[in-house]
């Protein structure tokens, strides 16, 4: 092995004897645009709904749920599509994720969710997982489009400023503590040992999620 390393190193030291070293430097120089645009194009095809929701795992199940959401169909038009809440936007931090998801290809060809019973059966756990990463990366994806900075809580309902005020701005919270069942349906909730989640989030969506998280953080009913 350390002979072949040597004798490879000699080679990659050794003149050129039949090109200058313009051509090889413009040579590589070329090559690794090349290189360079194929790996983003791949990334970027990877990184729109279309794609994710090609295997029906995805399409009939959690795509089909986001659907009836305002992050899908909303006044201003504007559509959280899937990478949006599921992949980083910098760079540094989309590709540690894509590695992370590469596992998904794993499941797809051992049939882990090719059923919507598999689906089901396996539902709180892949919930879990990215609750946990949402809440590790302190819902670095929320925060692609939602912004402390930018967020007017006068334009707020009370309570959803208070909780805000409270827990978001302090770094208390992050925003998938509170806002789990917000594009798809939430799993049964009692079935998640040692966490009390059954009367936290249960509804979906609507006036339910807003009081339950309400009574959640100990806020007012004012």
């Amino acid at each position: 092995m350390w002979t072949f390393l040597k004798r490879l190193w000699w080679i990659i030291r050794r003149p050129s004897a039949y090109f200058s070293l313009g051509f090889l430097t413009m040579g590589g120089f070329v090559m690794g645009i090349i290189f360079w645009g194929g790996f983003n194009t791949a990334l970027e095809v990877t990184n729109t709904e279309a794609f994710c929701t090609s295997c029906h795992e995805m399409r009939d199940n959690v795509f089909e749920e986001l659907k009836p959401t305002i992050h899908y169909s909303n006044r201003s038009g504007v559509r959280a599509s899937c990478p949006d809440c599921h992949v980083p936007h910098n760079w540094t931090n989309k590709i540690a994720r894509k590695m992370q998801a590469s596992k998904e290809v794993w499941g797809k060809i051992f049939g882990t969710i090719n059923t919507r019973e598999k689906f089901l059966e396996h539902r709180l756990e892949l919930a879990q997982h990215e609750w946990t990463r949402l809440e590790a990366n302190d819902s670095l994806e929320c925060r692609n489009c939602h912004s402390d900075e930018s967020m007017d809580i006068t334009r707020q309902s009370k309570r959803a400023a208070d909780a805000h005020e409270r827990f978001l701005f302090t770094g208390e919270k992050t925003c998938i503590n509170c806002h789990k069942g917000i594009a798809h349906q939430l799993p049964d909730m009692a079935a998640a040992e040692g966490e009390d989640h059954a009367g936290l989030l249960a509804p979906a969506h609507g006036e339910g999620l807003l009081a339950s998280t309400r009574s959640y953080l100990g806020l007012s009913s004012d």
